[in-house]
């Protein structure tokens, strides 16, 4: 619980005394790793990662984890490498497909991030972000119509949201869909709209608005994968029309 709530230290405290008393726990030292991920230490988090994964090699959390965690880092080959694994037992996951078509794109291999983010379409009922990387991807590929129909799709998922909950969305993925409404000039049509900013909005994060529609790994921080997904297929997109040009390359763990 206090994990889930970015109380990392807190939690590496009570983790660190479970240690002494169960230092062999798969999902004890996963946990611990994901405590350093939420810290930036990331080093240390893929160290505790990887004895959860010798302990546990067919954990596809673990696996799920050590995927989102060499992703940040830009290295993308081991993302590749873990989050593979990962679809080996967990096949029916969407976002792992999403975060495989991710590392694929920054390996350059657009064909099979294409073939990737088209499984993540097919298997996903209600997460927008899957289409919109996909729509991204696209429209950076000069595939604007495919583009269209993908932001589209992402718009339908948005409104049942939107209508089942009184949700609020990450405002990283609201800036890369607005731009790219504007790009493929359906601006004006955009129904993901920022968040009003009050008190309790400030800490809400997207795995609470998508927690009914899929398993969640570790909370809060499946939110940073699918913030840092978004951020990573992000950089050919133009900036809005009428402003100035704002910085396009963006890092990974921004």
């Amino acid at each position: 619980m206090m994990q889930t709530h970015g109380d990392f230290d807190v939690a590496l405290t009570k983790y660190r005394i479970v240690a002494c008393a169960v230092p062999e726990s798969p999902p004890l030292w996963n946990n611990i790793g994901m405590c350093f991920f939420g810290k930036k230490k990331y080093v240390a988090a893929i160290s505790c990662l990887k004895r959860a994964n010798y302990l546990a090699p067919f954990d596809w959390k673990i696996l799920y984890n050590l995927g989102l965690v060499h992703l940040t880092m830009q290295q993308y080959a081991s993302a590749f490498h873990f989050l593979s694994a990962a679809i080996n037992f967990q096949p029916k996951m969407a976002e792992l497909y999403m975060l495989l078509a991710v590392a694929l794109t920054n390996l350059e291999d657009t064909e099979n991030a294409k073939r990737a983010y088209a499984e993540a379409v097919h298997l996903d009922k209600c997460n927008p972000l899957v289409n919109l990387n996909y729509a991204v991807l696209l429209y950076n590929q000069g595939q604007k119509r495919e583009a269209l129909a993908q932001y589209q799709e992402m718009e339908k998922k948005v409104n049942l949201l939107k209508d089942s909950s009184s949700l609020e969305f990450d405002s990283e993925m609201v800036e890369v869909a607005q731009k790219l409404g504007a790009a493929l000039h359906v601006g004006e049509a955009l129904v993901w709209t920022k968040p009003a900013k009050d008190s309790r909005s400030q800490h809400r994060t997207t795995s609470a608005s998508k927690a009914a529609c899929f398993q969640q790994p570790l909370g809060s921080n499946q939110a940073l994968g699918q913030a840092m997904s978004s951020a990573a297929a992000y950089r050919k997109l133009p900036s809005e029309r009428g402003e100035g040009r704002e910085k396009e390359e963006r890092n990974i763990d921004e």
